[in-house]
């Protein structure tokens, strides 16, 4: 996958043909309609023939229309406005069914969350967190749930997670001020792509720390940092991106750390079922109901 395919196309038009230069103009004035129509439709939108934009991607070095179609829109769901985002998803679902499109689409990413990571990577990530020193995890504005998820969780099995404040870039900076060699950053981060992330992720490494990026793909801004990357498809499902498949993800980072700490995991839990007896944290009335 190009990395910018925006830059891409602006680099090639010199020597471009008549059509392929209309196709760029096209794309460069309406980027956030072109990622999201068919080959005949951006044809007919910059006037020219279906088999043009076909051969215009592969001339940009794709395979097909498919990829250029892909990479194009890893490449611009960082520009989109909130705005420009709800207009796109009532272009793609129509006059569908909401429920059925939106959870098929779902479906759809998490397929392709399992296709993006190798288990040698996976299994990496694992061994990244379960040897750190400290761990510390953070977070922003949506992504902050799946970092608390995940901290929550990570809590339950080690003593040395850190759940990083995400409310502002000082606050991100300043509890990472003793994060070092041996210590493990997990940073996760989706379009639209928080700055408060990537000066944290920079900070991390630049005091010898470990970074493991959660993020949708490898031209993510967290990439080029990140010892480890582990990658979740959260493609655009409204004004926001859908966390489905991340929280999925982090669903098996949290599986494949309890099953290799097992024993500790049972120790922590006959403790806490203690306390949540003597304290009435849950009502056992109606457990069963």
């Amino acid at each position: 996958m190009k990395n910018n395919t925006l830059a891409i196309i602006r680099a090639g038009m010199s020597t471009m043909s008549k059509g392929q230069r209309r196709i760029s103009e096209y794309i460069l004035q309406h980027y956030e309609k072109a990622a999201y129509m068919t080959a005949s439709k951006l044809g007919e939108a910059a006037g020219v023939s279906e088999s043009t934009v076909v051969r215009f991607a592969s001339e940009l070095g794709f395979e097909g229309y498919p990829e250029f179609l892909y990479a194009l829109r890893e490449s611009v769901r960082s520009m989109l406005t909130s705005m420009q985002r709800v207009e796109m998803t009532d272009e793609m679902i129509g006059g569908g069914d909401v429920l059925e499109r939106t959870l098929s689409a779902d479906i759809a990413r998490i397929k392709s969350t399992i296709e993006c990571n190798s288990p040698e990577s996976f299994g990496a990530a694992i061994d990244s967190i379960t040897s750190a020193k400290n761990v510390y995890v953070v977070g922003a504005r949506a992504s902050s749930m799946l970092a608390d998820t995940l901290s929550h969780n990570l809590n339950l099995i080690f003593d040395n997670v850190k759940s990083v404040d995400s409310s502002s870039e000082s606050s991100v900076l300043e509890q990472l001020l003793r994060i070092g060699d041996g210590d493990l950053l997990i940073a996760i981060t989706f379009p639209r792509y928080s700055k408060r992330i990537i000066k944290g992720v920079s900070f991390a490494k630049s005091r010898g720390a470990a970074i493991l990026g959660i993020t949708d793909c490898s031209s993510s801004p967290i990439a080029p940092s990140s010892d480890y990357l582990l990658y979740a498809k959260s493609d655009m499902a409204s004004f926001v991106d859908s966390l489905v498949a991340p929280l999925s993800l982090i669903n098996a980072i949290i599986v494949a750390i309890s099953r290799k700490r097992k024993d500790e995991l049972a120790l922590t839990f006959d403790e806490l079922e203690k306390v949540w007896d003597e304290f009435q944290v849950y009502d056992k009335e109606n457990d069963n109901a």
